[in-house]
């Protein structure tokens, strides 16, 4: 389980590693990548623990350590005796961790909170228990304590919080069972019901299976993986070959690696009544024994030391086998009642939200209709607007353009004298006859005629 591999590569790890003989080979291979332990501090921790494994002072100390030393905080105290570069390493670390659980709480509360809301990022830091919130610029002795202390308790956690996920997991498949049986006729509920059992008795058909850390189980896996005489096997060996990065340890992913023939005599992907979930349990499961039996100090760790003597006791020629987790339920008919009253809560709960939803989007639908009738009153009374418009335009003879725009002559100014004809030949009778009266707006011109007579007198 990738969970627990922190505890390698980290100071439990190698406090308990017990030093063995490595060929060159091995040496100049390049350490496996370690996998993500599945907490949200993970590589903030794997980072703290390279940057410190670079000191020669405080790798010393760790090797001579013991799991106790560690976890109590005795070595976290060998801090202030690392070299300069190592912690202006590790405070950019601190800092670059606090910088990125700032930007957590800033996210989980701009979803959650209104703009312009003041954060107090301190009290909040506090919540998290892998850093000292009051220091937030420098590592030191407390930062390392409080890592160790969060992610051992944290990692001691996980595997109660797997079961209870593997629980949930079964309960869902059997309610979705039910569910679906009570959705067919009689006839065909009967034949579900025998196909479910058919499948059931195939996954049951399997070899026996042994049980893990014991002599029957080891000697297959040297037998079959390792090509190795089972009438030769020794324990020493064993543990050196399946010691896969070096370290002197057994950490929990090696000891599950050697579960895998087990599992593969229950469980197949291409099967149908093979479930793989299950499979994943039963090799934690697996693990969990060997560690409860073999690990004595209880560091989630199997020494060479620790190895050797559980194969000296007499559990380890039990030719019992292994009870694998169908085998039993592993949960309650009043847990399930509980679980499925959950569900029935919750599917309650969704309903009235996806009608709420409904009801909202109704009534966006029907405000929608009410703003595209009133656009389109607004842009009818618009035409009719430009409709009167041009109406009255045409009206007074005002002459207007293809689009009912207007158009205007330009006219002269008010008053300009205007060219008036006077004929030559004019005798005196009509020069003495009387004016005739015109129009005001031929006045200018009577003048000019007036004008030129007198003219002429003279």
């Amino acid at each position: 389980m990738n969970s627990s591999y922190i505890l390698w590569v980290g100071f439990l790890a190698l406090a308990a590693a017990v030093p063995i003989e490595r060929n060159q080979k091995k040496d100049e291979e390049a350490p496996p990548e370690a996998p993500d332990t599945g907490l949200y501090y993970d590589r903030y921790l794997q980072e703290v623990i390279n940057v410190l494994e670079t000191d020669g002072h405080f790798r010393e100390k760790l090797q001579s350590a013991n799991a106790d030393d560690i976890k109590n905080g005795k070595l976290s105290k060998e801090l202030d005796f690392v070299g300069h570069n190592v912690r202006t390493r590790l405070d950019e670390l601190k800092r670059q961790e606090v910088s990125r659980l700032r930007m957590l709480i800033k996210a989980k509360m701009d979803a959650t909170m209104e703009e312009n809301v003041q954060i107090d990022h301190m009290s909040l830091l506090k919540q998290f228990e892998h850093l000292d919130p009051q220091n937030q610029h420098t590592f030191e002795a407390r930062d390392l304590e409080l890592l160790i202390q969060t992610a051992t308790k944290d990692l001691e956690n996980f595997d109660a919080a797997r079961h209870e996920q593997f629980k949930h997991y079964e309960m869902m498949k059997e309610h979705e069972r039910r569910e679906y049986l009570k959705s067919l006729d009689e006839d065909k509920r009967r034949q579900e019901e025998a196909r479910f059992e058919e499948l059931k008795k195939k996954h049951n058909e399997h070899p026996k299976i042994n049980v893990p850390g014991s002599r029957d189980q080891l000697k297959e896996v040297w037998e079959e993986t390792d090509g190795l005489d089972p009438n030769e096997f020794n324990p020493k060996t064993f543990f050196k070959l399946h010691d896969t990065n070096g370290d002197g340890i057994l950490d929990e992913q090696e000891l599950e690696a050697l579960f895998t023939k087990e599992l593969e005599k229950v469980y197949d992907p291409k099967n149908e009544e093979d479930d793989m979930m299950e499979m994943q349990e039963e090799r934690m499961r697996m693990r969990e024994h060997v560690m409860k039996n073999v690990d004595t100090n209880q560091d989630r760790m199997v020494t060479l030391e620790e190895f050797i003597k559980s194969t000296e006791r007499k559990d380890f020629n039990d030719p019992h086998e292994w009870e694998p987790v169908d085998a039993r339920q592993v949960y309650t008919e009043a847990e399930l009642l509980a679980f499925e009253q959950q569900l029935n809560e919750r599917e309650l709960a969704l309903n009235q939200k996806k009608e709420q939803l409904q009801r909202d989007h109704s009534e966006l639908e029907q405000r929608q209709l009410e703003l595209d009738a009133q656009k389109k009153e607004y842009q009818q009374a618009v035409h009719q607007m430009e409709q009167r418009k041009l109406q009255g335009v045409e009206q007074q003879g005002v002459p207007a353009g293809a689009n009912g725009e207007l158009k205007f002559n330009a006219q002269e100014p008010h008053g300009a004298p205007k060219d008036v004809a006077v004929p030559l030949d004019t005798d005196a009778k009509d020069q003495h006859a009387p004016a005739t009266p015109r129009p005001d707006h031929h006045q200018p011109a009577q003048n000019q005629q007036q004008a030129s007579q007198h003219g002429n007198i003279l």
